[in-house]
């Protein structure tokens, strides 16, 4: 994370409490805050402590540029900071957005806290109807969508990988348990898991019924995962990696993870309505 000048001044009085309203840190305070963030400080006893402002920001251009440094913005808005100041911590939040704004950066809500994120990354999202039955497939689900979106934001690309992948096994298992309860437990082959949804859904692009356009489609979407496991294994931090993957690399694995993730699900909604309507016919 790296701040410009304006904003490494402006952070500063933010954590020393020199701005209306925020949590005060006195010389003791501040010396002990950054110390969290690998300073090995000592407050002076006899005094040559300089201004408490100056401190905070000499510290902080110390950080930036660092990956602590997004560890730090996230800290100096911790909630329970906030319980008996003027200002809530919402009032906070709002105050440094509208400084991190200009540097790409903003605060969002995680839970109790808050985290940075990197205004030059989309939303990592599935439709709200994008549900399966299994409730812990739907929390690893959950999980990696939020894993996918944190991981981008904090440059962590390889980790983004890994995640598009388990978000796309996640959904994968979801959906097959959903249609078919005798389903074998997923044994780590990603592509062959896809190609049993892909039966489950009548989405098998060998079938005769089907254009030649729509055909290149499905099977496209088989490259997609035979890519995403392939990008796993070369790129992603869940083996020693072959190369660097780069921001588009993992923008490419997510965002085409969603979109596929997105299709199932839809297409699983589908082929429902056309089952009820299938039944209700024969009555």
């Amino acid at each position: 994370m790296k701040l410009s000048e304006y904003a490494v001044n402006f952070l500063g009085n933010f954590v020393a409490g020199d701005l209306p309203g925020l949590p005060y840190r006195s010389g003791p305070q501040l010396v002990k805050f950054f110390n969290q963030f690998g300073s090995r400080d000592v407050y002076p006893t006899n005094g040559g402590f300089p201004t408490r402002r100056i401190y905070a920001q000499d510290k902080i251009r110390e950080l930036n540029g660092a990956a602590v440094l997004r560890t730090l913005v996230a800290k100096v808005v911790d909630p329970r900071e906030f319980i008996n100041t003027e200002k809530t911590v919402e009032d906070a939040v709002t105050l440094l957005n509208e400084n991190l704004k200009y540097e790409g950066y903003e605060l969002a809500r995680e839970g109790h806290f808050f985290t940075v994120r990197d205004l030059g990354v989309a939303r990592v999202k599935l439709d709200d109807s994008a549900r399966v039955p299994d409730a812990l497939a739907q929390l690893t689900i959950d999980e990696n969508i939020r894993k996918c979106e944190t991981k981008l934001s904090e440059g962590d690309f390889s980790g983004a990988i890994t995640n598009a992948r388990s978000l796309i096994e996640a959904v994968l298992s979801g959906i097959e348990k959903d249609l078919d309860a005798t389903a074998p437990a997923y044994d780590g082959d990603l592509v062959k898991l896809f190609k049993r949804v892909q039966k489950l859904l009548n989405l098998e692009p060998d079938r005769k019924d089907i254009a030649e356009p729509l055909r290149q489609v499905l099977s496209g979407l088989t490259s997609i995962v035979n890519g995403l496991a392939a990008l796993r294994n070369k790129m992603s931090d869940a083996h020693a990696a072959s190369y660097r993957p780069g921001r588009h690399h993992a923008k490419l694995a997510v965002h085409a993870a969603t979109t596929l993730a997105d299709f199932l699900f839809e297409t699983t909604s589908y082929q429902r309505q056309r089952s009820a309507l299938g039944a209700k016919a024969a009555k």
